[in-house]
């Protein structure tokens, strides 16, 4: 008997659709000589210090820290019948399926449960499927496709550790944070967290930022310069002097105005012409926290309902496997191009048009089998929605990854840009333009930001035809007067989107280099739950869609040591975790630091 153990019921499901035709009873579907059966997520649970120790049940300062010698787990409570199902079914099977989801918590739930019935130790041959979509075309591949369990042994410990280590840092600076804070007179739990505690410092850290900052008023000459073929207007390019602070902004008026009055007066003339034919390659399609971005952005999702939503889109099998860090498809995915592009240009959709017109012999540089680990990007699958019948928000991100997977199949856009330096005197202004030569994939978001402002005065205007040396005539002046701006509070989206690009906020600068290729913190599936849960335990809070830290939150601030508050060990840590997965340290190794 060979048997699938999947990571929910939704999942083993598909998979028993996939081999045929069965009979599904408690918990289980069975098909001749394969039998289907599932978990509901973890069905192990880590065990609490008083499991370990009688002791644990009171805080005590003298008791800490709790290093557990060897690690225990238990069944969940809800789960213990599901649980003798499985024990049984493995005794009987011949060869067993790990049928987790494709990443490393899909890999650890079904491995912990087969370690716990003692299997993992090579008594039977164990196989693993990897299913990006559950539509039964995709099924049928991934089942002609099993590998061997033995092959994910780095994924497995990388999800061991990242638990464990949760649990030695959440249990004992919980602990130890809560003593100390009850001392103070605070009777509530203090909870202190791997991830959850630098984000809340993410957040803080930026509100005293606000509450700190002074707004300096500058003030920026802007010319109109005249040549022969046409007019541009150019804005002051900053130099070292009195009246000039460190960030290169004139901080007194008259400065500025005495700028204009003298280069009235002076000749000028063009100092250097750059003119650079570029590319815009086309977007790349979705990874779970990038669609969380955007749909923050354009429509105020959470990251949670964007996660919850994309998971139901999943399980109707119309987009590819929801909690993906990963935004390239693999190249042999190209094969059912033909059939998604016809499903899209056959809807009643915004996108239907754009997708009959798509270029079908174009292959982007999304297609990389080198950037494809457990999982891919989220795309649509070959089965076709009714898209009319779907609810508000799956109609939404269906249509971004849609238009996502659509600009794959539309040419670069090209364009020239041009930057025009105008000398006068001791001064130098500049002005930028950029002509849009083709537009390609860009057609399909004509209406929509990708939230890069052009920064340039004078981005958008078109430039006339001018050569080093062409002598220009001042035509007009006038200062700009512009006030500073303090940061901005962060939003669910923006908060999401520091915790993937973490290395930006760690204090340590060396540490900042090193980490830029790693993953954040958090996983794909466990940001926005963070976020939530910072919310529900009133540590921050949601204020005209902007993140605000409670009183709360600030005061547990003022007792937690700068190393559990800034996020440079944890991203450490998940550089760390990834490497576990590709062997290149080891498990042991790791929990070292931890404790």
């Amino acid at each position: 008997m060979r048997l699938f153990i999947a990571e929910k019921p939704s999942l083993g499901r598909a998979i028993a659709a996939g081999l045929g035709k069965g009979t599904e009873k408690d918990g289980a579907i069975y098909l001749g000589s394969d039998v289907v059966t599932w978990c509901f997520g973890h069905i192990l649970e880590q065990c609490s210090p008083e499991d370990y120790d009688e002791k644990y049940k009171r805080w005590r300062i003298e008791d800490l820290p709790i290093l557990p010698e060897v690690w225990k787990t238990k069944v969940k409570p809800d789960a213990k019948k599901q649980y003798l199902l499985i024990k049984k079914l493995v005794h009987e099977a011949d060869e067993i399926v790990n049928a987790g989801d494709p990443d490393r918590e899909g890999q650890l739930l079904v491995d912990e449960v087969l370690a716990d019935l003692q299997i993992l130790k090579g008594s039977k041959p164990i196989r693993r499927i990897l299913l990006n979509a559950l539509d039964e075309k995709s099924v049928r591949e991934a089942l002609r496709q099993l590998r061997s369990n033995q092959e994910f042994i780095g994924l497995r410990n990388s999800a061991l550790a990242r638990s464990r280590a949760d649990w030695l840092i959440g249990m004992n600076l919980s602990r130890i944070y809560t003593i100390r804070a009850r001392q103070a007179g605070y009777t509530n739990t203090v909870s202190v967290g791997r991830v959850q505690t630098p984000t809340m410092g993410l957040v803080i850290r930026r509100e005293i930022e606000i509450r700190q900052f002074r707004p300096v008023t500058f003030f920026t000459p802007m010319i109109l310069w005249q040549h022969e073929n046409g007019g541009f207007l150019t804005k002051w390019q900053p130099r070292d002097f009195d009246g000039v602070d460190q960030e290169g902004r004139i901080v007194e008026k008259d400065i500025a105005e005495r700028i204009l009055m003298k280069v009235k007066n002076t000749p000028a003339q063009i100092s250097g012409v750059e003119q650079t034919k570029g590319t815009h390659l086309q977007r790349l399609p979705y990874s779970l926290s990038a669609l969380q971005i955007d749909a923050g952005k354009l429509f105020g999702y959470s990251p949670q309902d964007v996660l919850d939503t994309q998971q139901a889109l999943y399980e109707k099998k119309y987009t590819s496997y929801p909690r993906s860090d990963c935004d390239y498809l693999p190249e042999n995915q190209l094969a059912d191009k033909e059939k998604i592009l016809e499903n899209l240009a056959a809807l009643s959709a915004p996108f239907s048009e754009l997708a009959e017109k798509a270029d079908r012999t174009i292959k982007s540089r999304a297609w990389n089998d080198k950037k494809i680990s457990a999982h891919h990007a989220i795309i649509p699958t070959t089965i076709r929605p009714d898209y009319n019948a779907l609810k508000e928000m799956e109609k939404n991100l269906y249509t971004l990854i849609a238009k996502a997977y659509i600009a794959q199949f539309y040419p670069p856009q090209e364009f020239l840009t041009t930057k025009i330096r105008v000398s006068v005197g001791e001064e130098t202004f500049t002005a930028s333009g950029k002509v849009i030569l083709r537009n390609g994939w860009k057609e399909l978001y004509q209406n929509q930001t990708d939230g890069k402002a052009e920064e340039d005065i004078g981005q958008a205007q078109h430039l006339p035809s001018v050569h080093e040396g062409d002598s220009v005539i001042y035509q007009d002046g006038k200062i700009q007067e512009s006030v500073t701006k303090p940061p901005p509070r962060f939003t669910p989206a923006t908060l999401l989107k520091a915790m993937k690009e973490i290395y930006k906020y760690v204090k340590d600068r060396q540490l900042k280099e090193t980490l830029k290729e790693c993953a954040g913190i958090g996983t794909e599936a466990t940001r926005a739950f963070i976020i939530e849960t910072l919310q529900k335990r009133e540590y921050i809070r949601l204020e005209k869609k902007q993140l605000v830290p409670t009183e709360l939150g600030i005061s547990l601030c003022k007792i937690l040591p700068d190393k559990i508050l800034f996020p440079d060990i944890t991203a450490q840590w998940e550089s760390d975790l990834d490497r576990i997965s590709t062997g290149s340290i080891s498990i042991k190794d790791f929990f070292a630091q931890q404790e």
